[in-house]
């Protein structure tokens, strides 16, 4: 009677259990509807018409069907800027964020090292700051102008003055994106690293190994789907960086900096082709797609 019973109450605390789930799941499963599916399906619509912000086209959009998609694939400025991206995010991202992130998290996790409170704030600055704050300060230190604070440094050492948003545009834009995405890469490889056993680390020293070799056999493959996890964010991140770059060079000079989301904004908004930019989002979340779900093989977890 007694087995019964006890059989009954699980049953009914299953019952209860899946009544709940729909209760809890649901707000989630709404906000996600709202604000992501139905923006994407929406792109996705107006990608495959002719819609513009003025004129005819505008109060009467028509399907044209495919037809932006091959005019987009089709179109030199459109590859290039997918190039120019895919340049940024490897260097900025991948690159740069990734192993300067590390090494802050590394060096961190040292217990000789003095002022780690203060370390960490300085990492952690660049973080705290608003895009368009960050990006015309930079604009203004990094300045062509005599008086700029770059320029004024170089005068110290003796040098002329230099343009480096116009000498080195993508360079100055990769080295000040990765300025501001290290925090970020900081925290998730610190707290990652604390799962790493202090023994075995200690146990692998005492068998002569080096350091970078226990970083290389023992913590990184710890910690790889952590790394494969930021690599995903981080991507996704730097593929829509828009505000940073605009405010520093707005694409330029020429087209040397004008990545994917400033090619789709100028189309979109510049030239009123709501339909072709749509289109640009459109491919550009499929690649972000296809990447994604590479990076999740890769790291072997579940995303």
């Amino acid at each position: 009677m007694s087995t019964a019973k006890a059989l009954a109450a699980r049953t009914a605390r299953r019952r209860r259990d899946r009544a709940a789930l729909p209760l809890l799941l649901g707000p989630s499963v709404l906000l996600i509807a709202v604000f992501v599916v139905a923006p994407a399906a929406y792109g996705v619509y107006l990608g495959l018409t002719d819609t513009q912000l003025t004129g005819f086209a505008a109060r009467d959009p028509q399907f044209v069907g495919l037809e932006n998609f091959r005019n987009l694939l089709g179109s030199e400025d459109f590859l290039g800027s997918l190039g120019r991206t895919a340049e940024f995010v490897f260097w900025s991202a991948i690159i740069g964020q990734t192993v300067l992130g590390m090494l802050a998290a590394l060096l961190l996790r040292h217990k000789w090292l003095r002022g780690k409170g203060l370390f960490g704030a300085l990492m952690l600055l660049p973080m705290v700051v608003p895009e368009v704050v960050a990006s015309l300060t930079w604009a203004s230190v990094l300045s062509s102008e005599s008086d700029s604070t770059f320029n004024r440094l170089l005068g110290v050492f003796g040098s002329g003055a230099a343009a480096p948003l116009q000498e080195y545009p993508m360079a100055s834009v990769i080295l000040i994106n990765v300025w501001r995405g290290i925090a970020f890469a900081m925290i998730m490889f610190q707290a990652a690293l604390e799962d790493v056993p202090d023994e075995l680390i200690e146990a692998s020293r005492m068998d002569g190994a080096s350091a970078l070799q226990i970083f290389r056999h023992i913590t990184l493959p710890l910690i790889r789907g952590p790394v494969f996890l930021y690599l995903l964010l981080t991507t996704i991140t730097t593929v829509g960086v828009f505000g940073l770059v605009y405010f520093l060079t707005q694409g330029g000079p020429g087209q040397d900096t004008e990545i994917a989301s400033i090619q789709i904004f100028q189309s979109a908004f510049k030239y009123s082709q709501i339909g072709l930019g749509s289109a640009a989002s459109v491919i550009l979340l499929i690649l972000l797609t296809i990447l994604g779900m590479t990076y999740a093989r890769l790291a072997k977890v579940e995303v």
